[in-house]
């Protein structure tokens, strides 16, 4: 994320930060970058898929050190990809990039790798936390400085891009913000949390007072996630930066100080620009000039007015209404009640399926979910059946095709899909995507389970936040590719038992207090897992059938969240523990009484049972 190499730049000189006590202010929090700080803990488990409950209570932990010292966290999350897709070739880079870190961590090598359902689980985590959010329709970056100045607090983030905007509040870097040191103050100010702001001025002072307007046309001319160094090699190959400084191996950093230095020179960007042309051939220079001043307008603080959003909910966006978004679409997007993933399979027609660490020799995890993915295409953009006289060939051509970004082996490739063919009731030209919320609660409830190959009835003794996830599972017993084997099935539903006796004894929230025996069900489950696992071993094969149940869920959501969730949405932090999954997997092979881990509550005794037989039913 950000401007090449600026955020080592700084960090090695430390001389660009003042100290700063944060308290009783509002912050605007960068999402993505949070996210991926607290999921990156040092104790985490990277190889077994995630630990989402762990994950959950440092997001608690988090903004309950925020309450502490009466700062007021607004969340901003980046959405899809915007209708131009900048960053294609960035985004490409990096699925190759967390490719290499999942192939390395399947064979025991360190590494972090953000786990599949982490964004899902954040965004689940702030509505049960009452923090205010918000998703853009694209970057966010923009519209978090917009929001920022709007109120003069600080941006609190891990992208270098925040150095590079006029913030009258400050950037501070979550490397430097101390959540899990809030201290109390000697006067009668109450709690603060240390951190460290960035300052431009002295950043642009080191530099023989560089104009704060020139940064953006640095960090353009640097390189960030939206533009190439290659465009501009003639002129690094032909200007004499100050001190000497080359281009090349090992002058990462020295080429950014001779830029900065060379900038110093210039009043304003125009004049700048004019002097970068200059080294360029005449044909070059038009071409060149407006992909710079296009750059920089990435610079400038968005006019999307999220304080209106914070305030009414109503989100106003004029990208979004040039690419023909339905209102009700961008109304559930902004609230975080759709991912990504459908945004830019609906504008874009492309969307990348994220690696996880599973077996490389194996098709990817995602293509069990294919089908599912089909049935969503086909919701987005409209696909009816054809009439019966319609040759075959024609129908194929009438089938829109989405663009796939998956891992085939150890790359990154894409392939071509199609969209599924709809039942009639959805096929109905009364309801376009605009009216899908028109059509009958039961008709969407039905689709969805078709599609998972279910029937309510089965679903029925399940308790109503298990139905989704249960649906899901019999989905990928019938569809995994080699089958599912009888432990991983009977783990996976040991996980999610120990998730509700977890819920029903542990929940700090609630108000009923738990049977006698629940309590003393889950004390000895603590104590299970408390004891040192004889047999630590990593079953690669296990690792890669529980990536294809992440992939199933993860597409089962998004499907119930684009039908307007016909069942219930399962809590992500009780459903799915990589770590415990896992052990009961393990265990299981080699000392099966541990399927009678909840015997001692006859209610979770009798919950297993009834989630074993519908699956196996």
């Amino acid at each position: 994320m950000g401007v090449q190499g600026l955020t080592g730049f700084v960090e090695e000189r430390g001389v660009f930060f003042t100290e700063l006590r944060v308290r009783d202010t509002k912050l605007v929090i960068d999402g993505s970058s949070l996210y991926h700080r607290l999921c990156f803990a040092p104790d985490a488990d990277f190889r077994r898929g995630g630990d989402y409950g762990a994950f959950a209570a440092a997001v608690r932990d988090f903004f309950g050190a925020l309450q502490a010292c009466a700062i007021a966290g607004f969340v901003v999350l980046d959405g899809g990809r915007g209708a131009e897709d900048r960053k294609l070739p960035t985004l490409r880079g990096r699925a190759a990039e967390q490719l290499r870190a999942a192939h390395g961590l399947s064979r025991g090598a360190g590494g972090c790798l953000v786990p599949l359902l982490t964004r899902e689980a954040f965004v689940q985590a702030l509505g049960r936390l009452g923090v205010p959010f918000v998703q853009c329709f694209a970057e966010a970056d923009r519209e978090i400085a917009g929001l920022a100045n709007r109120w003069g607090c600080p941006v609190l983030s891990l992208d270098s891009d925040f150095c590079v905007f006029d913030l009258e509040g400050g950037y501070c870097p979550l490397s430097h913000f101390q959540w899990q040191s809030v201290r109390a103050s000697a006067g009668p100010q109450g709690c603060y949390g240390p951190a460290r702001c960035f300052s431009a001025e002295r950043f642009c002072r080191h530099f023989g007072h560089l104009s704060k307007g020139l940064l953006p046309l640095f960090a353009v001319m640097n390189g960030n996630d939206y533009i190439g160094l290659e465009a501009l090699e003639a002129f690094f190959s032909k200007v004499r930066l100050p001190r000497g400084c080359a281009a090349g191996k090992g002058g990462k950093h020295l080429r950014l100080q001779g830029l900065l230095n060379w900038l110093a020179q210039f009043a304003e960007p125009a004049e700048a620009v004019d002097n970068v042309l200059k080294y360029l051939k005449k044909h070059q220079r038009e071409e060149i000039r407006e992909l710079l001043c296009t750059s920089m307008e990435d610079y400038a603080p968005s006019d999307v007015n999220l304080e209106d959003f914070f305030r009414n909910g109503s989100y106003e966006c004029e990208a979004a209404r040039k690419a023909d978004v339905p209102e009700w679409v961008l109304d559930a997007f902004a609230k975080g009640k759709l991912a990504p993933f459908i945004v830019n399979a609906l504008i874009l027609r492309s969307t990348f399926l994220r690696v996880q660490v599973e077996n490389m020799q194996r098709p990817s995890a995602h293509s069990t979910a294919l089908p599912i993915r089909q049935v969503i295409y086909g919701l987005l953009l409209r696909v009816s059946h054809s009439t019966e006289d319609a040759s075959s060939s024609k129908q194929t051509n009438e089938l829109p095709i989405v663009c796939e970004f998956d891992r085939c082996q150890k790359t990154v490739k894409k392939t071509f899909v199609q969209a599924a063919s709809l039942p009639p009731d959805f096929c109905d030209d009364r309801f376009p995507l605009d009216k899908l919320m028109e059509v009958p609660m039961s008709c969407r409830q039905m689709l969805l389970l078709e599609t998972l190959g279910v029937k309510m009835s089965f679903l029925e003794p399940i308790p109503s936040h298990l139905k989704l996830p249960i649906a899901v599972t019999c989905y990928w017993i019938c569809c995994s590719e080699p089958k599912v084997k009888l432990n991983q099935l009977k783990a996976l539903l040991l996980m999610i038992v120990s998730g509700e006796l977890q819920r029903i004894t542990d929940d700090p929230d609630s108000t009923v207090l738990p049977a006698e025996d629940d309590s003393v069900a889950y004390n000895e489950f603590l104590k299970w897992k408390e004891k040192k696992l004889q047999n630590n071993d990593f079953d690669l094969d296990a690792a890669h059938s529980f990536c294809q149940w992440q992939c199933c869920l993860q597409m089962g959501l998004y499907l119930n969240q684009l039908l307007g969730t016909p069942l219930s949405e399962p809590d992500l932090s009780r459903l799915y523990t990589g770590t415990l999954v896992h052990r009961l997997y393990q265990e299981l092979k080699s000392a099966p009484p541990v399927e009678n881990l909840f015997i001692l509550s006859p209610k979770m005794s009798q919950l297993y049972l009834v989630l074993l037989n519908t699956v196996e039913s």
